[in-house]
């Protein structure tokens, strides 16, 4: 293409562009660009998350050292606040309304510091992903990175603090005579169970809480009928042994008494495997499994919606 200037020269107009004529799409493909915030396929986002350990685990101990930064106790509260929590149970279950029937007080103790103990690891764990997404929009808005990792690291935060309480708990056991043994060696698997189930719930509770903030008013309602409902402070046999059986059943096989149960069978010499629902061991790895991985894709379908809106 060429055009006559004033003077009578010749000049050479520009030539058409190699990229005239494509639509928007065909131009990110030839030139590699993709959405920002996109949602990256699920092994590609398990890939992040790997690249991503370092941050997890840095931030989990940041937030249980700044968790009680303030108190003069400092960190010895992530040992007394549940403790504390046992002995007011003991003193309103166990020796006013009578829940220890059918257990033995030197098995009574222990079994209630456990289930203290071990519960609150999963209710701490729903708590802290409830608020994981609504509570560091500021960090979610500022940086990019795979948003699972907060949920993820709230619940590696608990498990750090059950792992201090579990000094307490293994000195209940041997003040009431359950002496270390290899059957101790099971509270390892079955918290590992209990760290997946608590991590997958808390990524569907970081999903529903980035949308409806008020959930975090509702969870320790709900939180509460769970814990009276799964056996922290009785035997759930014993208390429901007038009622139909599918009731007891039910409760025996929710996934707080589970895991309840097996770090009771793993610590306590009273407490023997006919106080256990049938193949327990498979039930938790069950619950493990389904929630860890429904939880995982629930919270990743929502991946580019975090932080927005």
């Amino acid at each position: 293409m060429s055009d006559t200037t004033h003077d009578g020269g010749v000049a050479l107009g520009t030539p058409p562009s190699a990229d005239e004529g494509l639509r928007a799409a065909q131009l990110a493909a030839k030139y590699g660009l993709t959405v920002s915030g996109a949602r990256p396929g699920l092994f590609a986002y398990m890939k992040q998350l790997w690249g991503r350990r370092h941050f997890i685990l840095a931030f989990s101990r940041a937030k249980l050292t700044a968790q009680y930064s303030q108190a003069k106790l400092g960190q010895l509260w992530q040992v007394v606040t549940p403790l504390l929590n046992a002995c007011v149970y003991y003193l309103i279950f166990g020796l006013i309304l009578g829940t220890r029937e059918g257990i033995p007080n030197e098995v009574f103790v222990p079994f209630l510091v456990t289930g203290v103990f071990v519960f609150t690891f999963t209710q701490s764990s729903v708590m802290a992903g409830v608020k994981s997404i609504s509570g560091n929009l500021g960090l979610v808005r500022a940086l990019h990175f795979p948003r699972a990792s907060l949920p993820i690291s709230f619940s590696l935060q608990q498990l750090q603090q059950l792992l201090f309480s579990m000094i307490v708990l293994v000195a209940v056991a041997i003040v009431f005579g359950s002496y270390p043994s290899l059957s101790w060696l099971l509270v390892i698997p079955a918290l590992i169970l209990q760290f997946f189930f608590n991590t997958g719930l808390a990524l569907v509770m970081a999903r529903l809480g980035s949308k409806t903030p008020d959930l975090a008013q509702l969870m320790p309602f709900v939180m509460r009928t769970w814990m009276y409902a799964s056996g922290v402070m009785f035997s759930i046999p014993v208390m429901l042994k007038d009622k139909p059986a599918w009731i007891a059943d039910v409760l025996q096989y929710n996934p707080a008494a589970i895991y309840m149960d097996l770090v009771r069978f793993a610590l306590i010499d009273g407490y023997g495997s006919e106080n256990l629902p049938d193949h327990v061991w498979a039930v938790g790895l069950a619950w493990a499994v389904l929630l860890g991985v429904v939880g995982f894709v629930y919270f990743w379908k929502a991946e580019e919606r975090y932080g927005r809106g």
